[in-house]
């Protein structure tokens, strides 16, 4: 039997230089929420582009199965 499964994108502290001091601190937080509710962390995208090659946000990949 296949497996089938959602994806949800959490984007976090978009920011004009970089990413803000707030989702930095606070990320920890959202990952266990989403945990609480089936979800699991897949990965962390955080592309260069901000300032200096800086990402300007970070990107949560969570799965569950559907």
């Amino acid at each position: 039997m296949q497996r089938h499964y959602e994806y949800k994108f959490v984007r976090l502290g978009e920011g004009w230089l970089g990413v803000r001091k707030a989702a930095v601190q606070g990320y920890q937080q959202v990952v266990h929420d989403h945990a609480r509710d089936g979800w699991r962390l897949v990965q962390v995208f955080a592309p260069p582009t901000g300032a200096y090659g800086v990402a300007k946000f970070f990107e949560l990949i969570f799965e569950r199965e559907a």
